[in-house]
């Protein structure tokens, strides 16, 4: 079962930073993400969603489309790839591990101006992102980590 942590920081730069620090770690293969997701609301009020394409609709829409080149070899090639991929991209997203985005648009509404909200979907690794948030300073708005992770994170958001 993934874990769900949203962070709050002061800027775009540190919620970016952040992200990219985790990043890291899932390419070399420390931590596991379903999905990740930083929101920004600029000074002016707009939301703005850098969102890491979901795995499973990526695959679901590689697939499609390999079922679409066959059927392209029976009938018109490139409406063949093009309903494959997109009936592989509909099906993986069926199985995406995503942030419900009616909770989303909860905690977008309570960022203010200027700051940004880091959300992670977190499959492993939970301990080793604590870690890789000691650098960042950010408040800790909504997560169902344990007790002792919950301070734990508090604590490396706070040095």
């Amino acid at each position: 079962m993934s874990e769900l942590l949203v962070v709050v920081f002061d800027t775009a730069e540190q919620a970016m930073q952040a992200r990219l620090s985790i990043k890291t770690l899932e390419g070399e293969g420390i931590v596991k993400l379903d999905d990740a997701a930083v929101i920004t609301r600029t000074a002016d009020g707009k939301v703005e969603v850098k969102n890491q394409l979901d795995s499973g609709v990526a695959m679901g829409a590689l697939g499609g489309g390999m079922i679409g080149l066959l059927l392209a070899s029976v009938f018109f090639p490139i409406a063949g790839i093009l309903i494959g991929a997109a009936a592989g991209g509909a099906i993986g997203h069926f199985f995406h591990k995503d942030v419900d985005q009616s909770f989303v648009k909860e905690v977008t509404a309570k960022i203010e101006p200027g700051k940004s909200a880091l959300f992670l979907m977190i499959n492993n690794g939970v301990g080793m992102i604590i870690s890789a948030m000691e650098p960042f300073k950010g408040e800790v708005l909504q997560t169902t980590l344990s007790t002792d992770e919950v301070e734990a994170l508090k604590s490396a958001l706070k040095k």
